[in-house]
């Protein structure tokens, strides 16, 4: 590695006119070789030992601003190392000194293996030794088996069936045998509850429990307050919630890892868990170390800050030539948006992979990562195309890092991967129609409409992590959290499901109190072309299913007559009937039009990717697991809602303590 530094550092010299390895009155060709060694050699020491000083004291930095403070501390550390040669001929200017350590720290990275995942040999010789460095310093693991859960954050079963059928996913191609080998893992389809995003489905899944989550976003009357699944107030509320409704800590409450989730699982181990990002001291340093963790690496600082550069400027092109081509449909891809993307396909992918790298190495007995990356970006360019084939391939790039790792952890791991939901294509409701939810709303109780639809924020998943990467207060300007309890309506959005809610009066509204209080805004909703159906409360049925002309269905006669639902496919009454029995479920549940014949729906937010309600692949996640595990459910029944994918995880775990525990050659298995 020095040689490859000296060799970088001769190179640089010859092309940078500020950056000179020779004395003023010139130097031999050796003198000059000795001066770029020891100029190596110090920078090397100084970022071994400097540089982890230096990200322990930058703890109160926001972790996004510190991988921009990279390059202006590599370059005052490679100044340093040109100032305290002995030789004194080295010198470069400040500007020219953060260009050289850049380059000099890319380079090293790139041949000292953490840039080489592909370079099997070396990669492999770099796992041993951090394998058995722990070895050394660590209790001996069990001999029984651990479990890595990895979320894939937004992809639907079919998307990853394409995706394996196009060969963007070769890992996961492999698993399943699709080249002619022999599979190792079975793929499962399941069905998400009528709330198919992250907020709902995580918690089910690693608590156990989402009752009472209606959609990403809520209005509690009681505590007069906008619940948003991905504000860490929130988040920390409803995992509390779910552990007293379910009697347990979570699924990876027996010394498990949680990396990159909303919700902690009950695991010890946290980094980049939102429930905890609000605390300031205990826990919350924890949900922020793994930022740490993995900046105090200097390669791995400058690697990620480039990459993160170039995802910013791919961005950039990728939205101009949608621009250019007139991509129908097309959102806004402007603002802070390209920096959103870029930490959510680079930082957080990069930290979270880095984490569960750590965990395996650690030997701990589960482990549950989050990989948002697809889900960020098929809500801006839509569920299928370039753009997000690119993120797909470079997802199963992660896959196979997390698999060659987990060959070389102190004890054999079993490799499940999963999604929470899936997304459904389709133009905005505001774009189609001029208007908004909030404005339709508003048409049918006599109020006034804006000339000027507003647009209704995006709620990715994706902004919750950058925010609490940045530090910025969990309120945020562009939602009101609290709204003042006057007579006009509440309107939300969570992707293609909308929730109207009356603060004025305290009990869920009934069918019959609004008919009494608004006459035309049940029909003006039901009968709109862009509404798929309606749920509300009834006196006299205790709830109904209502649609377009006049259909009126009791929730106790959807099976022999689904009416509206037909168009949403097995299960919709199940999950309508489910939601109907949540104490906050809103006065009015509005679900978007869904074409069946291509799958697309209506977003009420700004995205034409979007999940959160009913229709098409939104509800279609998936579940991929080894062979060696019991069969998620009996052959021909349905996996259904994310409840039940926890029991299922729960068994697995259980199954994995009581797996035969006899030694394997070299006590390490083959990633399953």
């Amino acid at each position: 590695m020095w040689v490859v530094s000296t060799l970088t550092m001769l190179a640089l010299a010859g092309i940078l006119p500020d950056f000179r390895l020779r004395s003023a009155d010139g130097s031999s060709a050796t003198d000059i070789a000795v001066t770029a060694a020891l100029g190596a050699g110090a920078f090397g020491l100084l970022s071994a030992l400097v540089w982890p000083l230096l990200v322990r004291l930058l703890l109160l930095v926001p972790a996004l601003v510190l991988g921009l403070l990279v390059f202006f501390l590599n370059g005052a550390l490679l100044w340093v190392a040109l100032r305290v040669n002995p030789v004194e001929r080295g010198s470069a200017a400040p500007e020219t000194a953060v260009v050289v350590a850049a380059v000099m720290s890319a380079v090293a990275s790139a041949t000292g293996g953490a840039l080489a995942v592909r370079d099997d040999d070396a990669y492999r010789r770099r796992l041993y030794r951090l394998a058995d460095r722990r070895r050394r310093s660590t209790p001996p693991c069990p001999a029984t088996p651990g479990t890595v859960f990895v979320q894939l954050d937004g992809v639907g079963h079919d998307v990853l069936l394409s995706a394996v059928d196009k060969g963007l996913m070769p890992t996961v191609a492999r698993w399943l045998g699709t080249g002619g080998d022999r599979p190792s893992h079975r793929l499962t389809p399941w069905r998400t509850d009528w709330s198919s995003q992250t907020g709902a489905s995580q918690l089910g899944i690693l608590h156990g429990s989402n009752f009472d989550v209606p959609a990403f976003r809520w209005y509690e009357k009681a505590r007069r307050e906008v619940m948003v699944c991905n504000r860490p107030t929130s988040a920390a509320e409803l995992q509390a919630r779910a552990i007293e409704h379910s009697g347990h800590a979570g699924l990876l409450a027996d010394g498990g890892a949680s990396r990159g989730n909303l919700f902690s699982g009950g695991a010890d181990e946290q980094a980049l868990v939102l429930s905890i990002a609000t605390r300031r001291r205990g826990p919350a340093a924890r949900s922020r170390a793994g930022y740490f963790a993995y900046f105090s690496d200097p390669a791995n600082a400058v690697r990620t800050a480039l990459s993160f550069v170039a995802e910013v400027g791919r961005e950039i092109g990728q939205s101009v030539r949608a621009r250019m081509r007139g991509q129908r449909p097309r959102v806004s891809r402007g603002g802070l948006y390209p920096l959103v993307r870029a930490f959510a396909t680079v930082v957080e992918r990069d930290v979270v992979v880095a984490a569960v790298m750590g965990d395996l190495l650690a030997g701990r007995s589960a482990v549950y990562a989050d990989l948002v990356a697809y889900d960020e970006v098929a809500h801006h360019s839509g569920p299928t195309g370039r753009d997000t084939d690119k993120v797909l391939q470079r997802l199963d790039r992660a896959l196979a890092l997390v698999a060659n790792v987990a060959e070389h952890a102190p004890r054999p791991y079993r490799i499940v991967v999963l999604s929470d939901h899936g997304q459904s294509p389709g133009e905005t409701f505001r774009s189609r129609y001029g208007l908004t939810l909030g404005d339709l709303v508003r048409a049918g109780c006599g109020l006034p409409v804006p000339r000027r639809a507003r647009r209704t924020h995006s709620g990715a998943e994706a902004r919750a992590a950058v925010r609490a990467a940045l530090r910025r207060p969990v309120e945020e300007a562009t939602e009101q959290y609290r709204p003042s309890r006057g007579s006009e309506p509440v309107v939300l959005a969570s992707g293609n499901l909308g929730l109207v809610s009356f603060p004025d009066v305290p009990h869920r509204m009934t069918k019959e109190e609004i008919d009494a209080r608004h006459p035309a805004l049940l029909p003006t909703l039901a009968n709109h072309p862009g509404v798929g159906f309606l749920l509300v409360r009834s006196e006299r049925h205790g709830g109904v299913v209502l649609g377009a002309y006049g259909a009126e269905i009791p929730l106790d006669e959807l099976d022999d007559n689904p009416g509206p639902l037909a168009a949403f496919g097995p299960g919709a009454a199940d999950v309508v009937r489910r939601t109907h029995t949540f104490p906050h479920t809103a006065d009015i549940m509005v679900n978007s039009f869904h074409d069946p014949a291509d799958g697309e729906v209506l977003a009420f937010e700004e995205q034409i990717g979007s999940h959160g309600g009913l229709g098409g692949a939104q509800s279609r996640p998936f579940l991929l697991s080894p062979l060696v595990l019991s069969a998620p459910v009996p052959e021909g029944t349905e996996l259904a809602g994310a409840e039940q994918v926890h029991h299922v995880l729960r068994r697995w775990l259980a199954e994995a303590q009581e797996a035969d525990t006899r030694p394997l050659p070299d006590h390490r298995e083959r990633a399953a």
